[in-house]
């Protein structure tokens, strides 16, 4: 049996633009981590949004991907950065 997710998967066409959002806990660490992760590639990072108490901070990270590996590769550099507490 075959789920909606998986009949809706959403289909990707490479290269494209990328838009991750990022969170953390502060500003300046995550603009440091995201330019210590995605080296060698041409991006964008703007200020995105903050929580209610400024506890969080989120960026928008957009980038350039050639293919699902590259973008999956990016996702999972960030994911593991302690300055990051959440990429979406």
């Amino acid at each position: 049996m075959v789920s909606e997710i998986d009949r809706e998967k959403l289909q990707v066409e490479y290269p494209c633009r990328w838009l991750y959002k990022v969170i953390g806990t502060d500003d300046n660490l995550i603009r440091q981590a995201i330019s210590e992760t995605v080296v060698d590639i041409t991006c964008s990072v703007t200020y995105s949004n903050r929580s209610s108490k400024g506890k969080y901070h989120c960026l928008n990270l957009e980038v350039h991907v050639i293919d699902e590996e590259n973008r999956t590769s990016i996702y999972e550099a960030l994911k593991k950065h302690p300055h990051i507490k959440k990429v979406l």
